[in-house]
């Protein structure tokens, strides 16, 4: 179970998968917050300094700052990405691991699974 004082922060421009996201998030015992891509996430951490989630799970493909720009201006942060996207081409998967994420995982996931990934993220076990 994900403890409930993280907060996990989910960037995607589809915000399905952003609702769903967080309410199987919320019933494993964490705080969501939920961005509809990386212009406003980035704009959030810009004008609130003191926020910090403990992990994002960030979509690979978005339109503007896609997820692999977005977790390079993350890295000096230390904060644990995990990766979801749609894309099933084994090239990406390599580059994003390669770049420095926690997990990732193709869409569709089964929600024991992104949840595993976030709890494997929050103790920093690294990846397998």
């Amino acid at each position: 179970m994900v403890k409930v004082n993280k907060i996990v922060a989910v960037v995607d421009d589809d915000g399905s998968v952003c609702r769903a996201i967080k309410r199987l998030l919320q019933v494993a015992g964490t705080g969501v917050d939920t961005f509809s891509g990386g212009d406003s996430f980035l704009r959030m951490l810009s004008s609130a300094p003191s926020y910090r989630p403990a992990c994002v799970i960030l979509d690979f493909e978005m339109p503007g700052i896609n997820g692999l720009e977005l977790l390079r201006h993350l890295a000096p942060t230390g904060v644990p990405v995990i990766f979801i996207t749609a894309d099933d081409d084994s090239a990406v998967r390599e580059t994003a691991l390669a770049s420095g994420a926690a997990g990732y995982l193709q869409k569709p996931f089964t929600g024991a699974i992104l949840v595993k990934a976030v709890e494997m993220a929050l103790s920093g076990v690294p990846r397998p």
